[in-house]
């Protein structure tokens, strides 16, 4: 059949084997198909693809595995940026897709690479059974984030040896690297040389690097002066980067730092994004001129998911809730597609960690590394004046809360008061909770359901714990109204960047069933207006209570609030709020002009870092 039609399409498929054995068809190029985990050797290779001659060897288009070394979202956008480097936007790339399989088998069309084939279901949200054997430390987060410390090893060519029986796949199987022939060569590998023979080659080289295409780049830290300014509040948020994060984040660096003094983030990776994800924070602060608030990495697993030997690996007992595909990682990772606007920072998540706190290893160059979140928190205590206290407020599953309880030192004694989004109190049998993919588990709120345990031990502490739990935050979850707001708001970078998102959740909220979850996103907004708003607009109604967290081991009951009147911890929950109040509040304040963006956005930047007569494209 396409010996008829005179034409091949060859699919590579890059899962650390390289098929150098190729094909002639007389008179056309081989049309190519690589199927990609876009893993550090995947990059080796595609570079070698663009670089053979176009006229025997035609690269069309690249899908992407997303079940092994890497995270959809993270992966879709370092392949566009070296297409776009090798000034090949042509090639199409294919990520993902929301089709699933029945209970009786049944394949459906458009079946994604989120899951391995066994473990898929009718939905982009599955457990890891196999994918857990792959590292997140020294693993996901470093292939993501293209800072990968594990050991490249580049694909392989060699003779080939026939595979038969009566219940195979007729194969050719790669058994051995061919040596070199040139006995005076440092490359003990034949193909060592092919290869970088044609990565060396002047045709087809990449049109720019970052730093060619924009003449004038410079990397400008920008820390705002505060001196002569009596600071407010310090206040520590935890996030885990959803959505909603992003938006209270711009929220709290709007707020006059004479009532909130943002003195650090910590990151919770165990929820709605993946680790690498942390870029994006970067990326925000530096658009609002705070590149001095520290930013430290929580643990990448909940706690007792972990591998006890190795803890670089875990299990996702929990996390497996969140999807995959749309509505979930793939566009919280990409901050549903709008990451790319922000202005780039200069700093970065790195593969180097500090030893102290167990990660990889350590440097001797500490300002180029990650901090964990302990070793922020730590800092931040030594610099705290005597007798200061700390507000935390989480937005997020509580495994960074957790640890810091379990530190050692008395956290008690240090926080003034934790503000917690989460929680699910549930009034009537209909009242569920929103833990949308665990279909046995109707009453669990998601960020206490992804680290219950976490939740279980901050609720046994002597915290002063103000609980925000979903029925309120489903009262403040219209899009509508919140963007009627926006519309009416001065159009600040942030704002503009706000409304732009908003919309885009709405849009989505409204088109397509994947998205029914969005207005969570919006109900989570209201910790940081409670903490910092104006109460006498707002109208908090609190009750206090005694709640205990269900964490047993039972997914059908992990995560479930409690009200127990004999061992609950009676904490403050925000039962009620105006919630005109609360919409005009957050539009209001991010039109304000003090404390506004320095660079607009990644269009604004680039046009500093160009030439004057430069045209940039945005």
């Amino acid at each position: 059949m396409l010996l008829r039609r005179n034409l091949w399409v060859v699919i590579l498929l890059f899962t650390g084997v390289f098929a150098a054995k190729q094909y002639t068809v007389e008179g056309l190029p081989h049309r190519i198909l690589l199927d990609t985990d876009v893993d550090t050797d995947d990059f080796f290779a595609l570079f070698y693809l663009l670089k053979l001659n176009r006229s025997e060897f035609e690269l069309e288009a690249l899908t992407i595995s997303a079940n092994a070394w890497t995270d959809a979202g993270h992966a879709v956008n370092q392949i566009y940026d070296i297409l776009y480097m090798m000034g090949r936007d042509d090639i199409s790339v294919g990520v993902g897709g929301e089709g699933g399989i029945l209970a009786d088998g049944t394949i459906l069309p458009n079946v994604g690479g989120y899951l391995p084939i066994i473990e898929q279901g009718m939905t982009t949200a599955g457990y890891c059974r196999y994918r857990q054997a792959i590292p997140v430390l020294g693993g996901r987060l470093d292939v993501n984030t293209n800072y990968g410390i594990r050991k490249a090893f580049l694909p392989q060519d060699g003779y080939t040896e026939e595979v038969s029986g009566s219940d195979s796949v007729r194969v050719l199987v790669a058994t051995k690297a061919k040596p070199n022939q040139d006995p005076n060569s440092n490359l003990d590998r034949e193909f060592f040389k092919s290869f970088l023979d044609v990565l060396n080659r002047p045709q087809q080289t990449g049109k720019f690097n970052f730093t060619t295409e924009f003449p004038n780049f410079r990397e400008t830290f920008y820390r705002p002066d505060f001196r002569g300014r009596k600071l407010g509040t310090p206040v520590v948020f935890d996030m885990d980067m959803s959505a909603g994060d992003f938006l209270a984040l711009f929220y709290l660096l709007k707020i006059p730092v004479e009532v909130i003094n943002l003195m650090a983030i910590i990151v919770s990776p165990t929820g709605w994004a993946n680790a690498a994800t942390i870029d994006v924070i970067y990326d925000l602060l530096h658009m609002m001129g705070r590149d001095d608030i520290p930013v430290g990495l929580g643990d990448v697993f909940a706690m007792n998911q972990s591998d006890p030997i190795f803890p670089a690996v875990g299990d996702c007992k929990y996390v497996k809730a969140i999807p995959h595909g749309r509505g979930g990682f793939l566009d919280s990772d990409t901050l549903y597609g709008l990451a790319r606007n922000l202005p780039r920072s200069p700093r970065r998540y790195t593969a180097e960690n500090s030893l102290k706190h167990g990660a990889p290893r350590d440097t001797a160059n500490p300002e180029l590394r990650q901090p964990p979140a302990l070793e922020i928190w730590e800092s931040l205590i030594q610099t705290m004046d005597p007798g200061s206290k700390i507000t935390l407020l989480t937005n997020g599953p509580l495994t960074s809360l957790a640890k810091i309880i379990q530190s050692g030192a008395n956290a008690s004694s240090i926080i003034q008061d934790v503000y917690i989004v989460g929680g699910h109190i549930r009034n009537t049998e209909m009242d569920t909770g929103n833990v949308i993919t665990v279909d046995y588990n109707e009453y669990a709120e998601l960020n206490m359901f992804l680290d219950p345990i976490a939740a279980k031990t901050v609720f046994e502490s002597a915290l002063n714990i103000t609980l925000i739990p979903l029925g309120v935050q489903r009262k403040v979850g219209s899009f509508s109204k919140m963007l009627e707001k926006m519309h009416k708001t001065n159009k600040t970078p942030e704002a503009l960047f706000a409304h732009r998102l908003l919309s885009r959740l709405y849009h989505l909220q409204q088109t397509h069933h994947r998205y029914q979850h969005m207005g969570t996103f919006l109900g989570e907004l209201l910790g940081a207006v409670i903490l910092a708003g104006d109460h006498t607009l707002l109208k908090p109604i609190l009750q206090v209570k005694p709640i205990k967290f269900f964490a047993e081991g039972i997914e059908s009951k992990d995560g479930e609030t409690i009200v127990e009147e004999k061992q609950g911890k009676l904490v403050k929950v925000l039962e009620n709020v105006n919630t005109v109040a609360y919409y005009d509040l957050f539009a209001k304040q991010l039109g304000v002009e003090q404390q506004s963006a320095v660079l607009g956005s990644f269009c604004e930047q680039k046009k500093l870092w160009s030439r004057p007569n430069q045209t940039v494209d945005c």
